[in-house]
């Protein structure tokens, strides 16, 4: 069963940080990019950040210095480390297999609010 697992959402106040992680099984990882995407309440779902089988990253302009993504091809897992957080940060963000066919998970809330 294909699956893709994000964890470590919540409540944060301004300023503060929160670390996502995301669990992959049932399909291969290590060859492929990996995505964090984010959709907030009447928007379009956007790109955050990616990195790829090398490690090389890229980051959505509004995110870069504060948001570090990293993987773990050992674990299949892929983090993102958000700092600075803002309430413009708010979002559901999910996770993404950058492939053909792609994976999507679940997604996990992330409140920034004071």
């Amino acid at each position: 069963q294909v699956q893709l697992v994000e964890a470590g959402g919540g409540l944060v106040q301004p300023g503060g940080s929160l670390r996502l992680s995301c669990a992959a099984s049932g399909i291969m990882f290590r060859s492929y990019a990996m995505g964090w995407y984010r959709q907030a309440p009447g928007k379009q779902r956007e790109l955050v950040a990616v990195i790829n089988s090398g490690g090389s990253t890229n980051y959505a302009d509004s995110v870069k210095g504060r948001f570090t993504i990293s993987r773990d091809n050992a674990k299949k897992t892929v983090s993102l480390q958000m700092n600075s957080l803002k309430p413009e940060d708010t979002a559901v963000y999910y996770c993404h297999r950058e492939s053909v066919p792609d994976y999507w998970g679940q997604g996990t809330q992330v409140t920034v609010s004071s």
